[in-house]
Order: structure tokens, then sequence, then C-alpha cells
């Protein structure tokens, strides 16, 4: 087997999928060279044909590799500052050699009523909350936790709850992480100002341009100053925080897939980020929004699996039950983990322990794995109905779809405005917004592109419009 053992208890292609890998941070496949053919490959390694083709799509995925047409696939150039020590091809990345994502899109507002078809609410629909399950976990917590409930939360939250979390990233993003480094928070933006604090007033951010206009909000308002650096394709211009003069202390991004653009960076700029980050002593925020929301393949790798101690891990539950439920969390590095403890470790945690212990049953009991399987298939429905709507309508568009989770970017011909693809929407009854409206600052190159964010609706949503 030319790509090595696969490993027992893990899908053929994802093994398959990680032994390549490997080889291409090794240098062991050069960039360029061409992979053998799905069949070669498949007779060599004893497996199905469909086997290879689903490891290749995950590496195409992740931009370890590229495809051409009637030529097939070769690998791409990662630059890798040192970031495998070691990988045990089961586990993902293991002890990297450093030297050292609650993002509701779009939010609902009154103003959403009037609307037969809301494409900016970025939660899912009421109805499909489990209540019946989230009923029946609170009043196992009040049975088996009592007077315990009214006792102080530790700083960084519920033990239960850390540990939780730490065994659900491990099965859903494949990301290894210390209960002692998790703290738990009120959401998004609370996160966001504990960065900020730790990070210290007067530090840089770079945000990624356009983004979700709280990010940089967050931060200005605790005098961090922030850098807007434009995103494209492949995620945030590393060049433009490269060659800025401000040096960021850190970079703000989503990479699995930004919001609005839907951008999924690429193994290279992902290394690349790494190393910026180390050589500068910087940190990377990786906002996670929601990663378990993709809708074709697995969960791409995350910047915190290459380097535990530069990156901020961010994710919430808020796209996955509600937004009213304010409740995320974030992986420290262990140098950040230190300064939270200095910086908060007098004070109690602002998040309820009844709503960390029901959470923490939620997760151990499998429940939340099974409510997010149901969202995503309901999810891919959606998806297809409004695809199929944008092919049956005859207007010419170029649809920006990466899968990566419930939005997606529409192109219009250039003989129409932003404001005019929103006021026909209107006239439709159907609520959008474009590129431009998420804008931190001025640029070019986003007219004329709406993001059809899907979370909020549903099948019957979309086939009544």
């Amino acid at each position: 087997m030319i790509y090595g053992n696969r490993e027992g208890g893990k899908s053929k292609y994802y093994s398959l999928y990680l032994n390549i890998r490997k080889e291409i941070l090794r240098g062991k496949i050069k960039a360029g060279q061409k992979l053998p053919s799905k069949r070669a490959l498949a007779r060599e390694e004893g497996v199905s044909v469909v086997t290879v083709q689903l490891a290749y799509e995950q590496l195409l995925a992740e931009g370890y590799v590229r495809a051409e047409e009637r030529r097939g696939y070769f690998a791409e150039e990662v630059i890798t500052p040192q970031i495998y020590a070691r990988n045990d091809g089961g586990k993902g990345v293991e002890k990297p050699a450093c030297n050292c994502a609650d993002v509701a899109a779009g939010d609902g507002g009154d103003s959403a009523e009037k609307f037969r078809l809301d494409l900016v609410k970025g939660y899912a629909p009421a109805q499909w909350f489990p209540f019946a399950t989230w009923a029946k976990l609170m009043r196992a917590v009040l049975t088996d936790c009592g007077e315990h409930l009214l006792e102080r939360v530790p700083c960084f939250g519920d033990l239960q709850l850390r540990k939780a979390v730490c065994e659900y990233l491990y099965r859903t993003r494949g990301v290894e992480a210390d209960p002692e480094c998790v703290v738990i928070g009120a959401g998004a933006e609370h996160l966001y100002g504990i960065v900020a604090q730790l990070l210290g007033r007067g530090c840089t951010v770079a945000v990624e341009n356009p983004c979700y206009g709280k990010i940089p909000a967050a931060y200005a308002l605790y005098g961090v100053n922030v850098l807007s650096v434009n995103t494209e394709k492949d995620g945030i211009r590393l060049e433009e925080i490269e060659a800025c003069e401000a040096k960021a202390n850190a970079v703000h991004v989503s990479p699995s897939h930004q919001f609005p653009t839907g951008a999924v960076m690429p193994a290279a700029a992902r290394s690349r980020l790494v190393a910026f980050a180390e050589s500068c002593g910087g940190y990377i925020i990786e906002d996670d929004y929601d990663s378990e929301f993709r809708l074709e393949g697995r969960p791409l790798q995350s910047l915190r699996s290459l380097c535990p101690e530069r990156v901020i891990y961010i994710n919430t539950f808020s796209k996955s039950l509600a937004p009213s439920m304010r409740l995320g969390y974030m992986l420290l590095p262990p140098a950040l983990c230190a300064e939270y403890a200095r910086k908060f470790g007098h004070g109690a945690n602002i998040v309820p322990l009844f709503e960390q212990k029901a959470l923490a049953a939620m997760i151990e009991g499998g429940y939340l794995e099974r409510h997010v399987s149901r969202l995503k298939n309901r999810y891919r429905a959606v998806r297809a109905l409004i695809r199929q709507k944008l092919a049956d309508c005859g207007c010419e568009c170029n649809i920006f779809d990466t899968a990566g989770g419930p939005h997606m970017v529409v192109e219009f011909p250039q003989d129409i405005s932003d404001f005019e693809i929103k006021r026909k929407a209107a006239e439709a009854g159907a609520r959008i917004k474009c590129l431009s409206d998420y804008l931190i600052a001025p640029r070019e190159g986003v007219e004329r592109r709406a993001v059809i964010n899907y979370s909020g609706i549903t099948e019957e949503d979309v086939k009544n419009f």
C-alpha cells in the first residue's frame, strides 16, 4: 500500500485522505506531482474507486490538491513551518512543533416580520428546536443537582461542560483540547470581549472585510485597533497583513466558511497564516461559527489542530440550538489560559450553572449531535430547493456555494445595482442583504452579489414563495 496502513476504527476514505495529506505535508509528494488515477490507487490500496474519489474530494476541498480536467489530481504547494512533528493518521495532528467561530449570520430584527422569505436571519426556525429533549434534560438536572445549582460557577465554567465540549470537538472536528484551557462564555460577543482584554488595550487585530459587523465592533469597544483586510475566494489576503505598517497582534478569521463570502481557506494559506503568527509572536482567532454544518464531505481541518500554541478557537451553540441561549466556548493557548486565570480568576462565570449542566447532559447523551444531523438534512433539502428556484427563474446569475454552511452568494449581471437587487427581492416578499452590506471598509469587487442565508427558513417557506 503506497500510502501506508489504514487506522482501525476510521472510515477507509478518511484514513486514505489522512495518509495522502501527511505525504504532501512532509514533502514526499512534491508540489505539482500527479497523484495516481482513482482506479490505479483503488487497485493498489484494495479499496473501491468511490473510496478514492471521496478521499480526493476532501483533499481538493481543503486545498491540498487541485483537479485538472481530463488530467487528474495534482499536489498543491503547501508551506509547512514545522507544523507537523508527528501525524498518527487517525487522531489528526499530534504534538505540533510550534515554538511557542457564535456568529449568527445576520440578525433577525423586527423588520423581518413583513417578509414571506427571510434570507438574512442566521439561526434555525423555532419549530426545529428540540423542546422535548431540552425539557427532559432540565428536569433531570434539577433532580440530580438540586442546591448545587445555586453555587458560584468557576471562572472558566462548569468542568462537566468543559469536558463534554472537548469530547464533542474531538468527535466532530478532530480537535484535541484540554478542559483546563476551555472557557465557557455567554455567546460570541462576550468571548470577543474577553479576547480583547487578554490581548490588551491598544493592540491591533486584523479582521476580514467583509465580515459580520459585530466582530470589529466588539474589539473596538475594548480599545483594540481594528485592521480591515480584504477577503477573496481563498480567504483573508495574507499579503495585506504582512505588508501593513501597523503590525497585527492577532488575526480574526473563519477559515472553514467565511461569512458572508463563503470563502474557504486552502491548506497552503492556513500554513502561511500559522507561520506568520509564529514569526511575530501573535495569535490567530479561529471563529468556527458554523463548522458543524458542512453539507458535503467531512468538516475541514481546523487551524487549532495545526498550532494550539498560537490559535484561539471560538465557537457557540447559537446556530445549532438558539441565539437566546447565550452559550459559547473558546479554547485558549496555554499562555493565554494562564493570563485568563490571572485577570478573571477572582470572578464567577456569568453563564448560569443550570444551563451549563443541561447542555453538558445534551452533549454527553448524544442528543446534540443527532439534532445537528437532523438540521443538516433539513438544510440540504432547503439548499437544493433554493438552487432549483434560481435555475427556474431564468435570470442569469453565478452561484458561489462551497457547501460549508447554510448560506451562499449569488452574483447577478452588471446591469443591476445592490439597491435594485434588494428592492426587487423586497417587492417579491424576500428579505435579503448583499456583500456590500457587510463591508467594514470601502472596497471594490463585491458589487451585485447577494448573500442567500437560508439558516432560518424551511422547505415549506421556499416552496410557498
